[in-house]
């Protein structure tokens, strides 16, 4: 404990010695139980969820080629990564309280982890895009969003997130620098955690900014399918399917929000001020909000899409065929036989 007080009364970082005991914060069994069954939870279910939606996807020929599920592949693919990555670090270090070899090991995992989550709010980022110019330019859409812009905005995310997440790794850390150091996290400078929240901030905002777009064109959309129920024909079923998509991506936006505001809230409050023990022990339960809301994205999109529902029917529909061929089959039947007989 005197180690700790040492800690905050500098708030600077020794690359020799640091204290990582100090934000070990779960003093209690009680709370290392129940932040592990948070976590194994919500990462099975998470790991789980989006790789049946991975599945769905690319199993699926006309799905697969549309550019709108390759961003929410993106997003299944970078919450499949948060999941593991999150749990298998944050229960090694708070639950199990055991510290890695290394300042390196530990900064790789959390850049880790920051890649992760930036790629999945980045991705959201480009599907709220796509729904923006799905609804204002429906007419120019497919030459606007072709599968070759998409794969490249996909490869352009993926290389800045892991770009600014390896920052630490390579330099940007308070123990190379000498710098005042988070409260939340060893090793993490300050300024560079004020600067990723900033770039969370910013995506959150452009996602919303999108969205009310989105939904203004929807309620219009509304109102003209209340008025032109007889002539809409063709044009009233695509704008029914636009809603339905900006329905869905709102519920995704909320879901987002509501997980992602206490732990920002606290991550600027530790900028700015001193973060209490019990406010951490809070910072740490808050975390577990982002995996879930990475197990929730896929029942929304399993729940909204039609494509996606009318591929997972087709799937389980194919299993229950092939379960029951391998039941009727002549060794299935063999096997049974013998086994009445030695009965």
């Amino acid at each position: 404990m005197d180690l700790c007080k040492a800690q905050e009364n500098t708030s600077r970082c020794s690359a020799d010695t640091v204290p990582l005991e100090c934000f070990m914060v779960l003093s209690t069994q009680a709370q290392k139980i129940s932040i592990a069954t948070l976590c194994c939870l919500f990462g099975t279910l998470c790991v789980l969820e989006n790789a049946l939606v991975l599945y769905l996807i690319f199993s699926s020929p006309t799905i697969r080629k549309k550019p709108s599920y390759l961003f929410i592949s993106s997003l299944a693919l970078a919450d499949i990564l948060a999941s593991i990555i999150f749990v298998s670090s944050f229960v090694h270090f708070h639950v199990f309280n055991k510290i890695d070899s290394s300042k390196e090991l530990f900064l790789l995992k959390l850049g880790g982890v920051n890649t992760s989550f930036t790629a999945s709010l980045s991705s959201l980022l480009l599907t709220a895009l796509d729904r923006y110019i799905s609804i204002s330019r429906p007419s120019k859409y497919k030459a606007l969003v072709t599968r070759r812009r998409a794969w490249v905005a996909l490869g352009v995310l993926w290389v800045t997130c892991v770009s600014i997440s390896s920052l630490p790794l390579l330099g940007w850390n308070c123990c190379t620098l000498n710098s005042a150091c988070s409260d939340l996290f060893p090793f993490v400078d300050n300024n560079y955690l004020s600067s990723w929240i900033v770039l969370v901030l910013v995506l959150l905002v452009s996602i919303v900014s999108a969205y009310a777009h989105v939904l203004r064109r929807a309620r219009r959309h509304v109102a003209y399918m209340g008025k032109h129920q007889a002539q809409a024909g063709k044009q009233n079923a695509r704008m029914r399917m636009d809603v339905m998509l900006a329905k869905t991506l709102v519920m995704v936006l909320t879901v987002l929000m509501a997980c992602w505001s206490p732990v920002l809230v606290l991550m600027v409050y530790g900028i700015f001020g001193k973060l209490s023990d019990p406010l951490r022990k809070v910072f740490a339960f808050c975390s577990t909000l982002c995996l879930l809301n990475s197990m929730v994205n896929p029942m929304i999109y399993a729940l909204r899409s039609k494509e996606l529902s009318s591929s997972l029917r087709v799937a389980f529909s194919q299993f229950r065929r092939q379960l029951r061929a391998a039941e009727d089959s002549p060794e299935a039947e063999s096997t049974h036989k013998s086994s009445a007989i030695e009965t």
